[in-house]
């Protein structure tokens, strides 16, 4: 049998155990103060790492990833983008997740969720094993597609800040165009000295438009918005990014 290691397993990390039990394979986890080195001695050859902590635990992870599992992480974070990884030395497989899970709701899924590397064909099976809709995509998809999530998250969190609260992402982006426009250039801005390449806008425009329009109800200001705005503020002071209508946002 096929063995998997889920480093993190809340709620995003649960659901692809889930899949990854679904699909046949043995499912190894690891929790907050776990020693990964002591697994890697074990199991120094799993199929896949798959890593679901939380943006703010993301790099001490990666930093302490076993040498023998570094072309065998897969990673499911918002905010991510190659730099992330390959910063650590890694051969890292990503998903651009569009599907949530939370204590009081089902799975919803908004999207299909693509994903790329060299993991990506396990995880594609896996989420398919659990019915979730999933695509295998290359290297320069996959960088457009952490972009186009980090656009909606981001996009929509941070213009959330602004709104009425409990406003949803239908309403936010009918209604408030101005403050949704201001906050996606700045956005795309921040996203293409972070990836260190041209984004393209209007095809980014049209995923948020098409991710809007699968779930208009979807709320668009999470518990997390006000960290993520620190986060950009931070990249955007230390890449010399101008980002006016960030900046203009409640803190």
């Amino acid at each position: 049998m096929s063995e998997a290691v889920v480093v993190g397993l809340g709620q995003l990390g649960a659901v692809f155990a889930h899949g990854l039990l679904r699909s046949g394979r043995a499912v190894h986890p690891v929790n907050r103060g776990d020693d990964m080195s002591a697994l890697a001695e074990r199991l120094p050859a799993p199929e896949v790492v798959l890593v679901t902590v939380g943006e703010g635990d993301l790099d001490a992870v990666l930093a302490g990833t076993p040498t023998e599992w570094k072309d065998r992480v897969a990673l499911v974070q918002n905010e991510l983008l190659p730099g992330d990884w390959e910063k650590h030395d890694l051969k890292a497989t990503a998903a651009a997740v569009w599907f949530e899970k939370k204590k009081t709701i089902a799975t919803n899924v908004i999207l299909p969720t693509p994903i790329g590397g060299p993991r990506a064909a396990v995880l594609v099976e896996a989420l398919a094993a659990i019915d979730l809709p999933a695509e295998e995509v290359d290297d320069a998809g996959l960088r457009a597609a952490l972009v186009a999530k980090n656009v909606y998250i981001l996009t929509m969190n941070l213009a959330g800040l602004a709104a009425p609260e409990g406003i949803r992402v239908g309403p936010l982006y009918a209604e408030h165009r101005e403050l949704v426009d201001g906050v996606l250039a700045d956005v795309l801005a921040l996203q293409a000295a972070l990836l260190g390449a041209p984004v393209d806008a209007a095809a980014q425009r049209a995923h948020l438009e098409r991710a809007i329009a699968a779930d208009p109800e979807h709320g668009a200001r999470g518990r997390s918005a006000p960290a993520r705005l620190a986060r950009a503020r931070d990249h955007a002071q230390r890449l010399g990014v101008a980002v006016p209508h960030l900046d203009a946002l409640p803190r």
